[in-house]
């Protein structure tokens, strides 16, 4: 046998008259006039509607459209209906049955008893903190279309009785059109406001891509200029002590010397230039070995005292080549600014893997820290790590140390979703 809803106990309340009730209800109207926003409507609508229909609460609940949620606004008491971060689904509504269009009000002298507000995945402890036993609830529509509903409750049990669902419905009926017209400006706000922030996305990834596009080519003609300016010197050098020994200017053994130390040197610089275009350690073994290896080339002979932490389990292994590859430029951008600009003692690296599953990288060293941006001659580097990271959707920040002394660069990037990965 089903259970029976609770019905609320008769009581000896004097009701307003017809009129009295239809004169609030003007003043409800006029009370509204200029209010923009859903909550200082509903609130107006309390104040005048307490003399009419008593309430402890009073909420409307509004569909969003085109979704199964909705979003409450109160006055009175605020719960989580109102507070909470997102929209509620309507599947766990507990007045889902006229949200959902199979009736159009609902009225029970306990709500925390009623067994229509108890069901599985119900998000209804609001009632039950806040002790909101008598409640009417009205669907508000417009145009044949349910679009949410009207509530006012009680914390005395038994309070209301069929004259306050009239009462109720009126109200309703008035406050409908209202609110279907502040809830058609709301969406338009809303959607004019999610545009904005995607072409603001947008465009930063258009800048930062051009940025990057243009940072890539002045790399390429560094490279160049290396090519240029050390190794094809050398080279050239050595073709000529090459010929003067082919012409006979010099056949003795210790002529050979100077051109096989030319050569070495020249192997050296074409591995260096080799190694910072094209990280083979961390393809071939793994991103902290990449870093190790970078660290070992980049601070030799430079007196500068590194630590490498890594407690990452190998998450930054697990993403694909494309987000490896931007972390490692990453560091070692931070690593080579601190070199060149700050002067340091010491350098550490740490790479961890978060709770969530996310990877967080930290870059420390002790130098002479940084100036404030508009003070700063050169800042090519920090906009490479800003835009890298922004263009891999990972969180950069840069800042001095707590000390005054020295920089950390910190970067997190969230746990890879579905879909992510060697393919990213």
């Amino acid at each position: 046998m089903a259970p029976v809803p609770v019905r609320p106990a008769r009581n000896a309340r004097a009701f307003p008259s017809p009129e009295a009730v239809f004169g609030h209800l003007l003043r409800i109207s006029r009370a509204l006039a200029g209010h923009l926003d859903l909550q200082s409507a509903i609130q107006a609508v309390s104040e005048e509607l307490d003399d009419v229909l008593p309430h402890d609460h009073l909420d409307v609940c509004l569909l969003r459209t085109g979704e199964n949620v909705h979003v409450a606004y109160e006055a009175g008491l605020h719960t989580d209906w109102s507070l909470a971060e997102h929209p509620i689904p309507v599947s766990g509504s507990p007045i889902r049955s006229i949200l959902l269009g199979e009736a159009r009000e609902l009225l029970t002298g306990d709500a925390t008893t009623d067994p229509r507000f108890r069901f599985e995945g119900a998000f209804n402890h609001p009632i039950f903190d806040q002790n909101l036993r008598s409640r009417i609830h009205v669907a508000l529509v417009v145009r044949g279309e349910v679009i949410g509903a009207f509530s006012c409750s009680k914390h005395d049990a038994g309070f209301y009785r069929d004259e306050d669902v009239t009462i109720a419905g009126h109200a309703a009926e008035m406050l409908a059109p209202y609110f279907y017209a502040l809830r058609a400006s709301q969406d338009a706000k809303r959607l004019a406001i999610e545009e904005a922030e995607g072409r603001a996305r947008e465009e930063g990834l258009r800048e930062g891509a051009l940025r990057l596009t243009e940072e890539l080519e002045r790399e390429r003609q560094r490279i160049g200029m290396d090519l240029h300016d050390q190794t094809l010197a050398d080279l050239t050098r050595v073709v000529r002590r090459l010929e003067g020994l082919r012409d006979g200017e010099d056949r003795t053994s210790e002529a050979l010397a100077p051109v096989i130390g030319s050569l070495h040197r020249c192997i050296g610089e074409l591995r260096e230039i080799i190694d910072d275009a094209r990280p083979n350690i961390l393809e071939l073994f793994g991103f902290a070995e990449g870093v190790e290896d970078f660290l070992v080339r980049a601070l030799a002979d430079t007196g500068i005292v590194w630590n490498l932490s890594d407690r990452s389990e190998g998450a930054v292994d697990a993403l694909g080549p494309s987000l490896r590859v931007a972390l490692f430029r990453i560091v070692q951008e931070a690593v080579n600014n601190a070199v060149h600009h700050a002067s340091p003692a010491r350098i550490d690296v740490d790479l961890e893997r978060s709770s969530e599953g996310g990877i967080q990288i930290a870059v420390r060293d002790d130098g002479v820290g940084f100036a404030p941006i508009p003070q700063r001659r050169r800042i090519g580097g920090i906009r490479n790590m800003q835009t890298r990271a922004r263009l891999i959707s990972a969180s950069f920040f840069l800042d001095r140390l707590a000390d005054g002394r020295g920089t950390l660069m910190s970067l997190s990037l969230g746990a890879p979703t579905s879909g992510e990965g060697e393919g990213r």
